[in-house]
This record gives C-alpha cells, structure tokens and sequence, in this order.
C-alpha cells in the first residue's frame, strides 16, 4: 500500500482526490486477493496502478458531461432533449446558490406553495384554469389516471394504446395506477360511435394519445379532438389529451406538419392537457397538467403529486421559458425555436466556413430532424459538413471520446455535422475537435 500511495503514477491522483485514493487501492487490492484466491497469478505493481488510475478516473471525473450535438436532430433524448436558454440557466443558477421562497409565501410570512410559481404563467399561455407540474409526462399521466381512474375504466383508442422511449407503454401506466383500459375502434380505424359504445357506469374517463414518434397512414379514420370532446360532455366523463411535445407555436409556419398545441387541446374541449417540458416547449424536463380547476385541484390532492413534484431548479428554469413565450420573444431566445427557425441561408454560411477550416471536407445537402418523440418523420432542409475518412466509425469514436465530445452521424460512408443543432459560440470548438480528430 505504502509503495503504491508514494508512486509517481499515483501521486497526482493523490494530490486530486485526497485519502479517496487509498479507499481505491484498497479495493483493487481486494479484487487482486480473490483473482489470486480463484487460482490466477498475481499481478504486478504495474498492473496494480493502471487498475486503480482506471477505477479513479471511473469514480472521480463526471461521466455526465457537455458535448456537441452536430447530429442534426433538434431534441435528441440521448442527448439531454432541448437546451436550456441563458435565462433560464440564469435562473435556476439564481435558486441554487442560496435560499429561495420555494414553499414559503413572502406576503404573508407563511408556508406557500411550490405550484404557484409557475400557474398563473402556464394558464396564461394556454387558457386553463389552473395547472399542476410534476418531473416529467409520465409522471403526470400516472398521477392524473391514479387520482381519477383508479378501480375504474379509461377508453383509449386501440391505435393509440401505444409504447414510447424506454419501453413506457400506456397499456402498463394503466394498470400501475390501478385503471383498467379499455380499447376501441381498430389500430387504423376510430370512430366516434366507438366511443360512444364503450361508456358505462363504470367509465372514469375518456383519453387521447398523440401519437409522437410514430405515424399510420393510408386507409385510416379518427374522430378529432371536438367530436370526442362532445362524447365526453354528453357522458360527463372527463376528457384527458396528451399531447406529449408541449407545443405552442404553429409549426406549419416553418414547414413542418401540424403539431398539437396546448391552448387548442383545451379550447377544442379537452378537460385536462399533458405534455412535456422538455420538447418542443424547450424547457427543463417536468409534466404539466393544465385544465379545468376542479380537475387540476384533485390531482394536487392526491399522495403522488409530492413523490412526483418538481424541483425548485427545474421550476425556476420552467418559468424563464415560459416568460419567453409571453414576452413573444420564442423564435429568438429558446434554443429547440431559434433551430427550427434559423434560415437556411446562415446554416450554409456556418458550414462552408467549417468546410474552409477542415482540408478535405465538403458541403452538402441534407435535413435535420425534429426528434425528441415530436413530429414523426417531420424534417427542415440543411447544409451539412461532409467528411470521408477510411474508416468513418474510427473518426467518429474519436471525436466522441474528446474533450469535448462532438456528436455527427455516419450516412453513405460520410461523416456528417450540421451546423442547424450546433449551438451559437460552439463553432469554434467544433472546429478544433475535428482538426484534432482528423490529425
């Protein structure tokens, strides 16, 4: 131990991480011990010292780390979804330095409440009566069927009884929050008769899915949202619409397909709309309910809502976003808007500037997608940074594993970068790591 703490191999890690480093030694030492009780020789001090600089650098430095997202998807999930704007980074920096009235109401000097930070700002937007923010969309979806379903049925159309990221399957929310699902119509066909039929006395609710990350066409039918809608009110059941992405612009304007916004969900006669923050709102991760008061107030009440409840970052990053929609400002300072927005024009200027400064690289056509469980198969034309190597995997890793690790995708044998998902102040970085990579 004492020959291994004084090498000079450990003495930096030593001079970085304190008295941890022997707690590492000890327990490779304890490996080696049972390698050699199993009948395997012993290993050297060499040996010994790698082993313990690869465990160090696995427990010291943070494998969470920024990268470079060239790959052109706008909210890649593997990627951390949408980033976060200046201000709302501000903002949740702001919190987390010090105290913060959380749950603590400065008027009247008594407890508060963490939900009305961000009420008033999301009925604002949407035209709900009142809101409720959890983690995330499943969350609220669990929370929403478990304070208003349990022990009871919920219609969902057979088509949109469906499975997103991570194998998360409606059919299995369901049964956790103790709803039994009740299916209509047919994958490709709905109709509102369907519907219509299905309700009984023992009917707690009426749910549409938004089918975010898949589409069916051809010989398909579905009611809309206002036919439903009336179903519903006719029954009085309530209707649950999620929406998922968290849409609130119309994205036709930019050439892309109609997505579901919240404030049409509501206004077309949905009871409450959940969807994400993360999306195509542009926010930190978090589930927001929004609709009628009565409904919203139940879901507060019920046990989940505290195991499910957002943190004061998140809250403070959420608020800075939404302040952008407010403001009108959306386009200009949230990240997933400014990319599905940003002119064609200043992408191909971005990436032939790239291709100026990368010998052997050219320009080419391509598109960027949505992504994130928004807008299936929806993409905005894009200039690309085309690379040929020998062996474009290699290039690849290498670039994945620098400091900073920079994201491409590999398409025809070429190595692609589109500067549509690269953030402003990064081109500079990009640049430097493709060089080194390349050398």
């Amino acid at each position: 131990m004492d020959r291994l703490l004084t090498s000079d191999p450990i003495k930096p890690l030593r001079d970085e991480a304190g008295e941890a480093v022997t707690d590492l030694i000890r327990h490779v030492l304890y490996e080696a011990r049972e390698a050699i009780g199993r009948g395997n020789a012993p290993p050297d001090d060499e040996e010994i010292t790698k082993r313990v600089i690869a465990l160090a650098r696995l427990v010291l430095e943070p494998s969470l780390q920024p990268v470079i997202n060239a790959s052109g998807v706008i909210i890649h999930t593997n990627l951390g979804r949408a980033p976060l704007s200046s201000e709302a980074l501000e903002s949740m920096a702001a919190v987390l330095r010090g105290y913060s009235n959380l749950e603590f109401d400065l008027e009247s000097g008594e407890r508060g409440s963490r939900r009305s930070h961000l009420e008033r700002a999301i009925c604002q937007l949407t035209g709900a009566e009142a809101a409720l923010v959890v983690n995330n969309n499943a969350s609220a979806l669990l929370l929403a069927l478990s304070a208003l379903a349990e022990g009871r049925e919920v219609i969902v159309s057979r088509g949109q009884a469906v499975e997103i990221g991570g194998g998360f399957r409606i059919p299995d929310v369901m049964r956790q929050s103790g709803a039994q699902l009740v299916e209509v119509g047919t994958t490709n066909r709905t109709y509102v008769r369907d519907y219509q039929q299905a309700i009984t006395e023992r009917t707690a609710a009426i749910m549409r899915v938004h089918a975010s990350n898949f589409r069916v066409v051809g010989f398909t039918a579905s009611p809309s949202l206002q036919e439903i809608a009336r179903v519903a009110k006719e029954h009085g059941v309530p209707l649950i619409d999620d929406v998922g992405s968290g849409c609130l612009l119309d994205t036709t304007k930019f050439g892309l397909a109609p997505e579901p916004m919240v404030q049409d969900s509501l206004a077309n006669g949905a009871d409450l709309c959940l969807f994400s923050g993360d999306k195509l709102l542009g926010g930190p991760q978090a589930g927001i309910v929004a609709g009628k008061r009565e409904l919203v107030d139940q879901l507060a009440r019920h046990p989940l809502a505290r195991a499910l409840r957002l943190d004061k970052a998140s809250i403070a990053g959420l608020h800075a976003t939404l302040l952008h929609y407010l403001r009108g400002e959306a386009l200009e300072k949230v990240p997933v808007w400014r990319m599905i927005s940003m002119p064609i024009e200043e992408i191909e200027r971005r990436a032939r500037r790239w291709k100026r400064a990368i010998a052997g690289s050219a320009v080419a056509d391509g598109v960027t997608m949505v992504g994130g469980g928004s807008m299936p198969g929806e993409s905005l034309p894009t200039h690309l940074l085309s690379i040929r190597a020998t062996d474009a995997s290699e290039l690849a890793r290498r670039l994945r594993t620098g400091k900073p690790p920079v994201i491409g995708r590999i398409q025809d044998g070429a190595l692609l970068f589109d500067p549509r998902t690269v953030l402003p102040g990064q081109d500079r970085e990009l640049v430097a790591a493709l060089q080194s990579a390349i050398a």
